[in-house]
């Protein structure tokens, strides 16, 4: 495995870990909906994977933040979008517990994330 590979990994599951930790947490002691904690636990963990992805990922440090925090900024968001649109589904669909469908989003959402920030955020 490269170690863009296991840089992107180890990035992914820290911020993977804060988001679902926040959302673990805001449910029952903010008494917020898992969706409201959702978008919460996503703006807290981009900074993870912005600035992780940034330098330990692709190495991107001689880019500007003009360029890259736009582009990873799309790329977040089309994944949050994604990521929203499936802990519905789950949440609203399946009997599952709102912190284990959140772990199973995810953990999908997150190849998504990897191929258009390496080809085209951090590119």
């Amino acid at each position: 495995m490269t170690r863009e590979a296991l840089s992107f990994i180890a990035v992914g599951v820290s911020a993977l870990l804060m988001h679902w930790l926040v959302v673990f947490l805001l449910v029952p002691l903010a008494h917020l909906h898992p969706l409201i904690a959702n978008v919460i636990a996503f703006l807290l963990a981009f900074n993870v994977s912005y600035f992780g992805h940034r330098h330990l990922t692709f190495r991107a440090q001689e880019l500007s933040h003009r360029q890259t925090l736009p582009r990873f900024a799309t790329v977040a968001a089309t994944s949050f979008l994604l990521n929203e649109a499936m802990y519905w589904a789950l949440l609203s669909l399946t009997p599952l517990r709102y912190d284990v469908a959140l772990f199973i989003v995810l953990g999908s959402v997150a190849v998504l994330t990897y191929l258009l920030g390496k080809f085209w955020a951090f590119a």
